[in-house]
């Protein structure tokens, strides 16, 4: 028998969430996706020093702090494209989160720099929060070719404004659903009936019913049995101990989210315009909560990484 990962593999394209590429060699997944936090916790590693010492040399002595930032956001993607066969994900400031036209140049910004380091930007997803402006910015860069990978989303509204505007990817935060519903009812999930395995394959059917070409991509996993549950998902971005947990075992794993069963599903299309996205997200506490506080913790993030490359600039 095939260990977990393997089979996993059969039906679901596996991408590895670090950004410590050292350790996602083993793993052979397709695409990597980055954050903030990732990279911070990567560029506070003795291993990754050379790597934070040349984004600042790159960026030069003009450069700015958020400048530096993207210099480091890409030198990280062009050691992962080395590794993985697929796609990189770069995260936009997420003190952008609010502003479309400023998301959609740092963009462009990020984006340049690949591209002058020779990488297609077929191999790059922008990473941007899913507001209402940060889905509307990534309306904007489809459109030019950019594709994009829209994160921190936690509700039905969310990911119907995504796939109406077209948008590349969407990364469910499977983990971070269920850390709130622990922590209000005070209750455990497991299997099925995790509140953030029910979210994910609610937004599956729906994209595989009604035809969205958008694809879905769960995250932020707090256990193997949250993965096995949306076995079949397009995407499954997953850390490395999660996924040496999956390599470890060879119990069966079978699909459970399927392109043929969602077709048959009994269900009614809609549609949010601004104001009804907002209401709609305004109804759903958790989702209200977990954008905001993931804003916030990845902006204080940012703020610490811009902290580390003041004191190795000197």
């Amino acid at each position: 028998m095939s260990n977990q990962l393997d089979q996993l593999k059969q039906f679901t394209t596996v991408v590895a969430d670090t950004g410590d590429f050292v350790s996602m060699k083993e793993f052979a997944p397709r695409d990597a996706t980055t954050n903030p936090s990732l990279i911070l916790k990567a560029a506070a590693m003795p291993a990754y020093a050379p790597l934070v010492d040349q984004a600042i040399k790159d960026a030069g002595a003009s450069a700015s702090l958020p400048q530096i930032i993207d210099r480091l956001l890409v030198v990280f993607g062009l050691e992962i494209l080395k590794i993985v066969p697929g796609r990189v994900s770069s995260e936009v400031d997420a003190r952008l989160s609010f502003d479309t036209a400023a998301t959609v140049a740092k963009a462009h910004e990020i984006i340049g720099l690949y591209e002058k380091a020779g990488i297609d930007r077929k191999r790059v997803l922008i990473k941007i929060a899913s507001t209402w402006e940060g889905i509307k910015a990534a309306e904007i860069l489809e459109k030019e070719g950019i594709h994009c990978n829209l994160t921190l989303l936690f509700s039905f509204a969310q990911a119907v404004a995504c796939a109406e505007a077209g948008i590349t990817l969407i990364s469910p935060f499977v983990g971070r659903i269920l850390d709130w519903h622990k922590k209000t009812t005070g209750k455990d999930f497991v299997g099925a009936a995790d509140p953030g395995v029910i979210s994910v394959t609610q937004i599956y059917t729906y994209y595989k019913k009604f035809g969205y070409k958008t694809e879905v991509m769960g995250a932020s996993f707090r256990n193997t049995g949250e993965i096995i549950e949306l076995a079949g998902c397009d995407l499954l971005t997953i850390a490395p101990p999660l996924l040496a947990e999956l390599k470890a075992s060879t119990a069966p794993l079978a699909r459970k989210l399927d392109p043929a069963k969602a077709a048959s599903a009994d269900l009614t299309k809609v549609s949010f315009d601004e104001k009804a996205f907002r209401f709609a997200l305004n109804e759903d506490a958790m989702a209200t909560e977990k954008t905001a506080e993931g804003i916030r913790l990845f902006s204080a993030d940012i703020v610490k990484l811009e902290q580390l490359i003041a004191q190795k600039r000197g």
